[in-house]
């Protein structure tokens, strides 16, 4: 979760700003404003992105493409991997352009608003909605799987609601990075991906996934695989739990 230069809101990456004079309005983010919030124009909305908020709608883009390619696996022959795979393999490109959105912020020394928002967007897409729908593609599907990857979804956009309104008050070091994460950064998902990797690779799927079903027959059914989504899910909202940052 790249954190942007510009106020509280965005996700998990902190960069470094020099001091400004906080009486003087930032002219980029007032340039965007006019931009934004101007009645005439085309495409204001296109021209008021920075080059980073670009890759950060890259971030979002893996994560929807995850959600449909989980969507045509279960629509295709489930012998055939070729879309889970894609629906799974989106999710670490992903973050490689969540990584990327923060170098080129700071490379450029460019913040920017809506990209913060867009941030915290891409990654809930990414990160939350995409592992669990690949998840369910896989045969994660009872009524009470579906449940508890929702439950998982929704820990996600807790997490970085709370980042985006806290992140301000959190420990800062001398370069006025955070110093830890509070709770497991919603890209630490890509643990559950590697693992549905490697069932798919046991073909492990469907009527096949480990460990089976419990409660088998009755309206209770579930895997309980999904339990990792559960416990994950509460380690992303878990305000003991500090990460220090790299």
């Amino acid at each position: 979760m790249s954190r942007r230069n510009g106020g509280p809101n965005g996700a998990d990456k902190d960069i470094a700003a020099p001091v400004k004079d906080l009486t003087k309005p930032d002219p980029t983010q007032d340039k965007q404003a006019r931009l934004l919030n101007s009645d005439s124009g085309h495409f204001s909305l296109i021209r008021a992105l920075h080059l980073a908020d670009f890759i950060t709608a890259l971030n979002g883009f893996c994560g929807v493409m995850s959600v449909f390619s989980s969507m045509r696996y279960c629509l295709g022959d489930p012998h055939s991997y070729t879309n889970i795979y894609a629906a799974l393999g989106f999710v670490p490109l992903g973050l490689f352009f969540d990584f990327m959105d923060g170098k080129v912020a700071r490379w450029r020394q460019k913040s920017s608003l809506m990209g913060q928002e867009l941030d915290s967007l891409a990654d809930l897409v990414s990160f939350g909605v995409g592992p669990a729908a690949a998840a369910f593609a896989l045969g994660i599907r009872t009524p009470v799987d579906h449940v508890l990857l929702t439950v998982f979804v929704l820990c996600g956009l807790l997490r970085l609601a709370r980042f985006n309104v806290t992140v301000t008050a959190l420990p800062k070091d001398a370069s006025g990075k955070s110093k830890y994460f509070e709770g497991t950064p919603i890209p630490t998902s890509l643990s559950l991906v590697s693992l549905m990797t490697y069932w798919v690779s046991q073909g492990w799927v469907l009527e096949n996934i480990p460990f089976g079903t419990a409660l088998t027959g009755t309206a209770f059914e579930f895997h309980p695989v999904v339990g990792l989504f559960l416990v994950h899910g509460c380690l992303m909202l878990s305000k003991s739990l500090h990460i220090p940052k790299p």
